[in-house]
């Protein structure tokens, strides 16, 4: 088994990053968690609606000028789960030379994504494909995605809960720039568990 990548530095810097006045370009209050079977309107709840299809894009694409995927992209269906995932890991380099700021509408990312969801849901009981995914999500900044995939988890290490706070932190600083204080608080109690935060003490004091 391939080791896992980890994203520490990204988690540091993102942390700070919830208390910005802008939020990233794809909007992750209206996306769809393609892994959970809860349900939320994103006025009154913490989840969100699932499907059981791989992830699909419903953002804005930005364009770029980098390499895309190559055309041989091979289908994720057609393969093993330890494929997919070395597949997922393989694309995840490539996207972290290619693009200057992750997000999932990035065409690497999204292919990076879509086998590690692949991986993850035909081993569900493998917790290292559960944790890359949930990592993958967190990288990319599909926020509700991330947060639900690291509470599927249940018992994190130091550095899982470093990252489930900050995606707990970003939809705590949406749902309080729409006025909605009961799940903005709901998010904050939740990533304060997990790990307290400059970010989530500075959302807390404003509920």
């Amino acid at each position: 088994m391939k080791k896992i990548l980890m994203l520490t530095a990204f988690a540091l810097a993102g942390l700070a990053a919830a208390q910005d006045t802008t939020t990233p370009s794809t909007d992750t209050t209206t996306q769809t968690d393609t892994s959970t079977t809860q349900t939320d309107t994103t006025s009154t709840s913490t989840t969100q609606t699932d499907t059981t299809t791989a992830p699909t894009d419903t953002s804005t694409t930005t364009t770029q000028t980098t390499t895309a995927a190559p055309a041989t992209e091979v289908d994720p269906s057609t393969l093993s789960a330890s494929d997919n995932f070395t597949r997922a890991q393989e694309l995840a380099v490539q996207a972290d030379v290619a693009y200057p700021v992750p997000f999932f509408d990035r065409t690497l990312w999204k292919a990076s994504v879509t086998h590690a969801f692949y991986a993850a849901n035909q081993e569900a009981t493998n917790r290292d494909y559960q944790a890359y995914l949930a990592q993958l999500y967190t990288k990319t900044q599909w926020w509700i995605n991330a947060y639900n995939a690291w509470s599927r988890l249940g018992n994190l290490s130091d550095q899982e809960k470093q990252l489930a706070s900050l995606s707990a932190a970003k939809l705590a600083y949406i749902a309080l720039q729409r006025g909605d204080r009961d799940t903005a608080r709901r998010y904050v109690q939740q990533g304060q568990a997990w790990a307290d935060s400059p970010s989530l003490q500075s959302i807390q004091r404003r509920l």
